[in-house]
């Protein structure tokens, strides 16, 4: 992984965010979410997390505003399904260890995978997640990678607003996070919740297609 550091983390953050692992593109750029085509950084800049948005070199700007990125498998691959369960398995302990060691509010896993693997849980729903993790809040986001054509910017804004409005509260305002936005911005939600606004394409088995990457 020379080059390249997919941690960007402090003590106390509001949300770190969480991918599967680092994607080749983010190795070879040396910044997370560097492919021309993934939505991240405009997507917490339309859901109010950043004031401005962002870009892949200026990740260090993040934990200014209370966010932090980090991912459950340290091994670089082109895609995350190439990433096994036993893997993620593997890297349970390890993962865990950083998270209650970082001490974030919320943890936000960037798809279904990774948790569902950690924990042995099925039927995962988007959204928050009632068990939490590591001593933490824990939700599920879908992946903003342009390869989980599944999601529309407009149903990955409503998401992640929504968690952006639950951390937005007295530890969001704290001096340490002092650019932090908590105004909600405009949206295409209809006032309504984005784990019921998410739309995703299907299997032919029925089963929720997620193309998902960690840091790509």
């Amino acid at each position: 992984m020379t080059g390249n550091q997919p941690d960007v983390l402090a003590e106390g953050l509001d949300v770190v965010f969480c991918g599967i692992n680092p994607a080749a593109t983010a190795v070879a750029a040396g910044h997370n979410f560097s492919h021309r085509n993934n939505r991240f950084w405009a997507v917490l800049c339309l859901a109010g997390f950043t004031d401005t948005q962002l870009r892949p070199d200026d990740e260090h700007q993040l934990l200014q505003f209370g966010c932090g990125i980090t991912a459950v498998v340290a091994r670089p691959t082109r895609r995350g399904s190439q990433i096994s369960a036993q893997e993620f398995r593997q890297a349970r302990a390890g993962f865990e260890a950083k998270i209650r060691r970082w001490q974030p509010q919320t943890v936000a896993f960037l798809g279904k995978r990774a948790l569902a693997a950690m924990t042995g849980t099925s039927g995962i729903e988007w959204g928050p997640q009632p068990t939490g993790f590591a001593g933490t809040d824990a939700w599920v986001l879908p992946n903003p990678s342009g390869l989980n054509r599944g999601f529309t910017g407009d149903a990955l804004v409503c998401a992640y607003t929504q968690l952006r409005l639950t951390v937005a509260g007295p530890r969001a305002s704290s001096p340490a996070h002092g650019h932090r936005q908590v105004d909600k911005p405009q949206t295409s939600t209809s006032g309504t919740s984005a784990r019921y606004a998410l739309t995703s394409s299907t299997h032919e088995d029925g089963l929720a297609k997620e193309y998902d990457h960690g840091t790509s």
